[in-house]
């Protein structure tokens, strides 16, 4: 996500020192101002609920059978029965659809009378060169001929077979392509059937730096929108390892418990907890500075050899956009990250952290202090 980079920063200063210098002459001004020091920033910080010891990855999918089977004819002809229709459900060995039968049953009908015929030259053949006849060579050109005759006929029954389509698996019937009395080549697909042998998964795609962080095993949680009040719990059993040519994203499935009754092609979004170091935040968008693509600088809090707590900077991955909050990855579990006030903090910079409303007051004076400042330059110029 690419997010605009923050305008410059300006320290917090000290007020009562430029006041008092406010109410010199111009005389003593400019040899009598007192140092100018850096006062603790007032901020407020987030920290992490006890539920976010995990990173969470989003995605969107689409609940569809694991296995898609695109069913063909094996040969070219014309399609006379088309037995099923989209979404029914069909068992395993059960006709789908046939092609007209006619030319194909003479096809083998020719093939079985070549293998006769192959067949008794090669008996008679052999009788005769038994008795000195027929040459060996005569004898094994006769068997070369019965033994093609006998490949191209279980060739024709071959195609035969494949002129019927059949279910392969117990499945449900999700696309059908051709009606009866169409003309298909061979190989075109006639219908699409979803098997139910390794049953039906959430399918999404993620970015690499997603598809990196998930393991098979991960916990899941879907939801859709057909079902807003209706959520599944699963966990991640495939992470593709090849991206797709055409989006550049890594397959992801996740098996749902209880969604066996639900149809195929429903679209759901996608909550994958990630497990390792790295911690998902919510904070305000506002906390971001010197953001770049996904990727931004955020504030959190350190203690110094004083003890006292300073500003450090740290980059992190950002992540999706709810409102004005956004979600950050790459902090430790105990993190504390400076949001109202990010803007006037550097490195190394005292805070202090006080609530809310002391802090709108401060913020709202900003101006102000401005003009004093200005104010103040203006009267130690000689």
């Amino acid at each position: 996500m690419a997010l605009p980079a923050r305008f410059p920063r300006t320290p917090l200063l000290l007020v009562a020192p430029l006041l008092a210098a406010c109410g010199r002459n111009g005389d003593t001004a400019a040899t009598d101002a007192p140092t100018l020091r850096a006062a603790p920033v007032p901020v407020t910080v987030a920290t992490l609920n006890p539920g976010d010891s995990m990173a969470v990855v989003t995605a969107t999918g689409t609940f569809e059978s694991r296995d898609e089977i695109p069913l063909a004819f094996k040969i070219g002809g014309v399609v006379t029965r088309v037995l099923v229709d989209e979404g029914a459900t069909v068992q395993r060995g059960q006709i789908l659809a046939s092609l007209d039968l006619r030319e194909i049953d003479a096809a083998v009908a020719k093939a079985q009378v070549a293998t006769d015929k192959a067949q008794r030259d090669q008996a008679r053949v052999q009788r005769l060169a038994a008795d000195s006849v027929a040459t060996l060579a005569q004898l094994q050109d006769a068997t070369s001929a019965l033994d093609a005759a006998r490949a191209d006929l279980a060739t024709a029954r071959v195609n035969r077979d494949y002129a019927v389509i059949t279910a392969p698996e117990a499945g449900i019937v999700l696309r059908r392509e051709v009606a009866p009395g169409s003309t298909v080549g061979p190989g075109t697909t006639v219908m699409t059937m979803g098997g139910t042998r390794r049953g039906r998964v959430l399918r999404a795609g993620v970015p690499d730096r997603d598809a990196l962080r998930i393991r098979v095993g991960d916990a899941a949680t879907a939801h859709f929108d057909a079902l807003p009040r209706a959520r599944f719990e699963g966990k991640v059993i495939l992470v593709g390892r090849a991206a797709d040519p055409r989006t550049g994203t890594y397959a992801v499935e996740v098996s749902l418990t209880g969604a066996d009754a639900l149809p195929s092609g429903l679209v759901g979004q996608l909550r994958i907890a990630v497990k390792g170091k790295q911690v998902a935040m919510r904070i305000p968008v506002d906390a971001l500075l010197e953001a770049d693509r996904d990727s931004a600088t955020v504030y959190t809090i350190r203690v110094d050899s004083a003890g006292a707590p300073v500003a450090a900077p740290q980059r992190v991955a950002v992540g999706a956009l709810s409102g004005d909050q956004v979600h950050i990855n790459g902090l430790a579990p105990e993190a504390r990250v400076i949001t109202r006030g990010a803007t006037y903090v550097t490195a190394g910079v005292p805070v202090r952290i006080i609530t809310t409303p002391f802090l709108d007051s401060i913020t709202a004076s900003t101006t102000a202090r401005a003009a004093l400042l200005t104010a103040a330059a203006g009267r130690r110029t000689p």
